[in-house]
Parts: structure tokens; C-alpha cells; sequence
């Protein structure tokens, strides 16, 4: 008859005894295993530690010769033991000296055991060792066996955690054995450019367990039941505002994770664990500790997307559990990382003091983009996997320039980024001695910069910039931050507080720009296509109770000053003529109330759709000017996903196709008469943006940011004679176009320096 264990609860107890007494590390590796041996019923146990050479060493034993204790060494791919420590996986064999991958050594005096269970010892995915069982019988062990063994080496784990520290900090461990302490460089996407050093903050960081052993399992139970339950609901809500999440998660990812958080297989698992006598943190630990050792040794791309969203979700357990899940502290000059971030997030961190921020996603076209140009913190996004790779504290650099994450770099590197970083100081001191000086080029060209807003924050540094004025006026931010839908008297005061801030300059307001891929509180739309879909001025013509809500707040916070309004996304000139309608007929209504009709108005459509530049004479019949979105307007012309990287950043703008059509706007609008600026990203890079000038454009509307770089290249432009040579090249056939256009302007001392 097979034997079996004991009760896990008794061995848990007895552990935890032990534990509690006072006494080193090698000693209760001794007694552990004494322990094991004696409660469980088995002829051996063992515990091999991994040594800075990449070996394995018999630390302990129970059962085999006590003579063979720190001499026998076996390689890490060596006999079961080996297998275990290189899969990261338990073993369970019932006549282990047939396996093919038994490592017979005499002088363990092992022979007469045949049944083997090994389970490795894990700290942080990281295998510390392997933990063994062994008997003299042949016997299958079953999966309660195997799971109570798994328990009793994350105990084990926390003992060895301060003699495996010379291991884990040794220069013979591998790259892929110690991700949390080696040097690496990760390349991400600039969604604001700048540079920052300082030490890593995790959004969402991992919390150890603060208690070990469960006093009460079946209060432990009862906490580990509320906070799954908590976590499912978290996720709910989460897939129900999706798209707030600056990083436009999609949908499938999230649903996913809501099918592995309600995984009974997965939640059964942690209830064992509470069974075998851990606290519900230290089962969630457990779950986390394996999940994390197979994802680093899975190959398989779909296995370690699984891996890591089952450590995401223990994760976030834990910090349930720990009542970890408000908002972060002392954030002041550190390296903000986080999977993904909505809106009232980041804006939470803004005013925090931040040195530089990193995503793992978003695109440099998402409005997570938008809000980080907004708020001026060095940003990168797309940084795959940046969070299994640090912990809070680790030393790193944002390039936000290159492109490129650096963590825990060397003195070298970071002297390198020391000068670096001086330089750009350097540079910032030049733009703000441009600040009150104009905008024009060395032959004589006016060229206005206006700034692009749409928060609180970018009001405070307006007088800092020297713009001319709100040339972009974003009032869907104020929807977006928000759980509710803003009142007529909100709306008000974010308008009136935007006029107020730029003390009579233009300010010019695009009215809500929603639809499937960024929705307001309460909207559930879906589309199979949400960029062609129901949204922006379509959405503001059918919903006219709040689009009319919206345009009377306008007309009010203006109290009879100059009012512009522009409205996204404008198709046809029948849309543009019904919405101006709504507009006139507001203003009437507001003024028959008592209001102040504004002084004058200046009424203007977004040119995002490609169609619309094809009617630009009727257009001009009915609208005082136009604005080129580029974000929107190259994603519909290269029919190219601006949120998708694997084909939003394959075709550049610097194109001969779109380079024509741009040109023939400008020339189009210059000939009926219509005012025409460029408020898209583009305008916001200097080389995109002499492009920009060359092509006719007079007026461009950016991030704070850019406005310091745009005037000192503006200043430096001999704008006629790159006028003559650019002709040239487009007409020529040389590629890539970039690079000539870039050899252009060094040619002619151009300054092309971002910020």
C-alpha cells in the first residue's frame, strides 16, 4: 500500500514553530529538513542551494550521508535535481534510478531510494534551489503531496534568501537568471521628449506578504473570498471605461484578464494554499513565485503572455489584500513606471514632482501622448515589459530623446547623461531668451506659434511659453478626467479660466471630440472601426442636448469678449453648417437671458478627413478658418491605425503624396480666403514643422514644450532659399525623403533641436 503524508495543516504548525525560534540560517535548513523528514512520511529529504559558480550544493539532508552536506555538487542541468532547477518546475517520479536523466552519486549513499519528488525553492522567479523528498519504495506522489512540498519550500526560500545574496548579486549568474539586477536597455516610443535620472516608482508595485503563517485559516479563507471578489469587479470596471485608459488596452487583453480572474482552478489553488496552513498572502505569494519562474523559462510567446497576466493579477491581489491600492506617495523626482494609466492618474502625479514617466503601452499618437506633451514630463511608451524587469528604488535614465530605458546603469553611463543633461539645460536657458522675441524668419516671414491645451495645467504655464494664443483648445479633457459628466457651470469655469489666462489672445475652443475610441462617462459604445465610426461632430449633431449644454457654456464664460469655436472632424459642409446653426441659435438664446452676445466670433472645422479639403471653396463660403489635425488626417490618408505601432509609424509623413495634398490646401485656402493653421502633432517637430512653412503654413499650435525649439528654428530659416532647393527634391526621385530633407537643412544651418 502507498504511504502517504501527514496532515499539510499539522506540518504548516510545526513549521511555523520552528521559524519563531531563534537560530542561523544553515542550522534551520538542518531542522527543516529534520522536520520534513520526520512529519512527512519519507526515508529522505534534501535541500540543494545554487552557488555564485552556477552550481548546485547539498546544503541539507535527512536520510542520505551527512558527509556528502556541502561537498556534492551538481551542475544546473544536472540529474532530476538539475531538471528541476532548469524548468523551474516540480518532479514527481516513482523509480527515479531508471530516469534517463538520473545523476547517480555514490557518496550521497542514495541507492537504496527509488520514489523522488523534488520542487524548486523560489525568491522572485528566481531559482534559489531544489527541494527534495525521497523514499525507499516505488510510489506515484499525488498532487496534495506535491503542493504541500511546494509550501514548504517558499518557507525554505525565505530562510536561504540572505545566504543566496553573494548568488544572486554574482557576476557568473546569467542575464536571463537575474533580470532584476543586471543592466538593460529597453526601447520604447518619445511621447514627450526630455531626459530624466532617478529612482523607479511603480505604479502598481509588487507588495511581499506581511505575514507568513495563517493564524486563523478560516478568517483567512474569508479574506482571500472578498478580495477576489474584489478583484473581479476592478476588472469589470476597468473593461467598462476601457477606452479612459491612455494606452487604448484592447478590449480582448482586458477580457482575458477578467477569464482568469474568475479561474476556479486558479482561486482553488490559493484557497489550498490557506489550507496548508499559509496566511492569504503568502498562498498568493506562492501562486506569484511560480508563475513568475515559468514565464521566464517559457518560449512560447502565447505561454508568457498568459504568465504574465496571471503575475499581473496576483499582483494585484496582493495589493488588495494589503489595502495597498490608493494613490502612490513620494513621488517627487522618481521614474513614474506603470502598465497603463488613465487620465485622473496621471493627472494625480503631475503636480507630484516627477522626473520622467514610462508605459508599457501607448502609441506616440494616443491621447496618452497628448496628456503627457500636456503635463512636460519626459515620457516613453510601448516600454514592453519594463515592469517585470524593475522594483521600486532600482537607478534609471529616461532617454525621451533616443528612445531608449536605461536601468541600473554604470558610472560611465551615467556621467555620460550628467553632461547630457547639462547641455539641455544650456538649451532651455536659450529658449526662454526667445520667449519675447518673434517668430520670424531671417528673410522677414511672420510665423505664429499658439499652444495647444486642455487642462488646468496648461493655463499655469502659459505666460512661460510666449505663445500668441490657444491655437487648440481640447475641451474633451475636462469629460475625460471626470466620473461624471461636467455641469454647464464647470464647463464655464474651465472656459472662462482659459480666456482670463491669456489676457485677450485668441483662444480657440474645439468643441467635444468623442466617440468608440474615447468615451465619456456613461458612454458603452462599441464599433468594429471606432476611428470611422460615431464620434466627434457626427456624435455632437445626434446628442444635441449636450452638445447645445456644451456651446451655451461657451458663449457665457465668454461675457461679451471675442469668442472662438471649432469643430472636430467636419466631413461635409452640410455638418459644419448644421453645427454653426446650433452655435447662432445658442448665442440668441443666452443673449434673450441676459447674457452678453460675445464681441465677435470666429467660427472653424477641423480638416481631419481628406474629403473635406476637396470642398474647401463652399467651406469658405460659411467658415472664417480651418485647422489641420494631423494625427487624424494621416491615419485616414494612409489608411493606418495612429494607436497600432506595428503600422502607425510605417509611413512618415515626409511622403510625396502627402506632402502634394498638404500644398494644395494651403494654396486652396489662400485662394478663397479661408485662415488655415496645422494644431496636429507634426507641427510640434521642428524639421516636420519648416516642412510645415515651405509648404505655406503661417500658423502652427503645439505642446508648451515645442515652442521654444519651433522659434529658435523659425529664426534660423532662410525660408526662400530652402523653399527653391525643397521644390528640387520633390521633384526628384531621391529616397528616403527624410534624410534629404534633414541634409537640407544642415546644409543651411537650420536649427532642427528638439526640446
Amino acid at each position: 500500500m502507498a504511504q502517504s503524508f501527514s496532515s499539510p495543516r499539522l506540518l504548516m504548525n510545526r513549521l511555523r514553530v520552528l521559524m519563531a525560534e531563534g537560530s542561523d540560517g544553515e542550522d534551520r535548513l538542518s531542522r527543516i529538513v529534520q522536520l520534513v523528514a520526520g512529519t512527512m512520511v519519507a526515508d529522505v529529504c534534501s535541500i540543494y542551494l545554487r552557488t555564485p559558480e552556477r552550481k548546485l550544493r547539498l546544503a541539507a539532508t535527512e536520510g542520505l550521508d551527512p558527509d556528502a552536506v556541502n561537498k556534492t555538487l551538481l551542475d544546473l542541468d544536472e540529474g532530476l535535481v538539475g531538471q528541476i532547477a532548469a524548468t523551474a518546475a516540480p518532479l514527481a517520479i516513482q523509480d527515479a534510478p531508471r530516469h534517463p536523466a538520473f545523476s547517480y552519486r555514490p557518496e550521497t549513499g542514495e541507492d537504496p531510494y527509488h520514489a523522488f519528488l523534488g520542487v524548486p525553492i523560489l525568491r522572485g522567479g528566481l531559482v534559489l534551489g531544489v527541494l527534495t523528498v525521497q523514499n525507499r519504495s516505488e510510489r506515484a506522489y499525488d498532487e496534495q503531496e506535491i503542493e504541500t512540498l511546494q509550501t514548504i519550500a517558499m518557507v525554505i526560500a525565505e530562510v536561504v534568501t540572505a545566504l543566496f545574496q553573494a548568488a544572486i548579486n554574482s557576476p557568473n549568474i546569467k542575464p536571463e537568471d537575474n533580470r532584476l539586477r543586471r543592466p538593460i536597455n529597453i526601447k520604447g516610443r518619445v511621447l514627450c521628449e526630455g531626459l530624466a535620472m532617478g529612482p523607479v516608482l511603480l505604479h502598481d508595485p509588487v507588495v511581499p506578504a506581511a505575514k507568513f503563517f495563517a493564524a486563523d485559516p478560516e478568517r483567512e479563507e474569508e479574506r482571500l473570498e472578498v478580495a477576489l471578489k474584489e478583484l473581479q469587479e476592478s476588472i469589470d470596471h476597468m473593461i467598462a471605461r476601457e477606452s479612459f485608459q491612455l494606452g487604448g488596452d484592447p478590449r480582448e487583453i482586458l477580457e482575458t484578464f477578467r477569464m482568469l480572474a474568475s479561474d476556479a482552478s486558479w482561486s482553488d489553488r490559493l484557497m489550498d494554499g490557506i489550507r496548508s496552513g499559509l496566511s492569504a498572502e503568502a498562498s498568493v505569494d506562492k501562486a506569484r513565485a511560480e508563475h513568475r519562474a515559468r514565464l521566464q523559462k517559457a518560449r512560447d510567446p502565447y505561454l508568457k503572455e498568459r504568465f504574465y497576466d496571471l503575475e499581473d493579477l496576483d499582483n494585484r491581489l496582493l495589493r488588495i489584500l494589503s489595502g495597498q491600492t490608493g494613490p502612490r506617495q513620494n513621488a517627487e523626482d522618481a521614474i513614474l513606471v506603470a502598465r497603463r494609466l488613465g487620465p485622473a492618474d496621471l493627472l494625480d502625479y503631475a503636480s507630484a514632482g516627477l522626473a520622467a514617466i514610462v508605459l508599457e503601452e501607448a502609441s506616440t499618437h494616443s491621447h496618452a501622448a497628448i496628456v503627457a506633451r500636456a503635463i512636460g514630463i519626459p515620457t516613453l511608451g510601448g516600454v514592453k515589459r519594463v515592469i517585470s524587469f524593475v522594483e521600486n528604488g532600482t537607478r534609471a535614465i529616461v532617454d525621451a530623446g533616443d528612445g531608449v530605458l536605461h536601468l541600473r546603469p554604470d558610472e560611465t553611463l551615467l556621467q555620460a547623461y550628467d553632461t547630457r543633461a547639462a547641455m539641455l539645460d544650456t538649451r532651455a536657458a536659450l529658449y526662454r531668451e526667445l520667449r519675447d522675441l518673434p517668430a520670424v524668419t531671417k528673410d522677414g516671414v511672420d510665423v505664429d506659434l499658439y499652444l495647444n491645451v486642455g487642462l488646468d495645467l496648461d493655463l499655469a504655464h502659459f505666460d512661460e511659453t510666449g505663445a500668441k494664443g490657444i491655437g487648440l483648445f481640447r475641451t474633451e479633457f475636462q469629460f475625460l478626467v471626470s466620473d461624471q459628466v461636467p455641469t454647464i457651470t464647470q464647463q464655464m469655469g474651465l472656459y472662462k479660466r482659459a480666456l482670463d489666462a491669456t489676457d485677450g489672445k485668441e483662444v480657440i475652443f474645439r468643441t467635444i471630440d468623442f466617440g468608440a475610441d474615447k468615451l465619456m462617462s456613461g458612454q458603452r459604445a462599441r464599433e468594429e472601426n471606432p476611428a470611422l465610426g460615431w464620434r466627434s461632430i457626427r456624435l455632437a449633431l445626434d446628442r444635441r442636448g449636450l452638445f447645445r449644454r456644451q456651446l451655451r457654456a461657451l458663449v457665457r464664460a465668454a461675457e461679451g469678449r471675442p469668442l472662438s469655436v471649432m469643430f472636430p472632424m467636419v466631413t461635409t459642409v452640410e455638418e459644419f453648417r448644421m453645427a454653426k446653426d446650433i452655435l447662432l441659435k445658442e448665442i440668441d438664446w443666452s443673449e434673450a437671458r441676459g447674457y452678453p452676445r460675445p464681441e465677435s466670433l470666429s467660427v472653424g472645422a477641423m480638416l481631419e478627413v481628406p474629403a473635406l479639403a476637396f470642398d474647401l471653396e463652399r467651406l469658405a463660403e460659411h467658415a472664417d478658418f480651418i485647422s489641420i489635425g494631423t494625427n487624424d488626417l494621416l491615419q485616414f490618408f494612409h489608411a493606418a491605425d495612429r494607436n497600432l505601432p506595428t503600422v502607425s509609424e510605417r509611413y512618415d509623413f515626409l511622403r510625396r503624396p502627402v506632402l502634394k495634398f498638404l500644398k494644395q490646401v494651403f494654396e486652396d485656402c489662400e485662394r478663397f480666403g479661408l485662415k488655415v493653421s496645422v494644431c496636429g502633432e507634426l507641427a510640434g517637430h521642428p524639421l516636420d514643422a519648416m516642412v510645415l512653412i515651405v509648404l505655406g503654413c503661417r500658423k502652427l499650435s503645439v505642446s508648451a514644450g515645442n515652442i521654444g525649439p519651433l522659434k529658435n528654428m523659425v529664426r534660423s530659416l532662410p525660408l526662400q532659399e530652402v523653399k527653391d532647393q525643397f521644390d528640387l527634391l520633390i521633384q526628384s526621385d531621391k529616397a528616403p525623403l527624410r534624410k534629404e530633407v534633414l541634409g537640407l537643412s544642415w546644409d543651411l544651418d537650420v536649427q532642427i533641436v528638439q526640446n
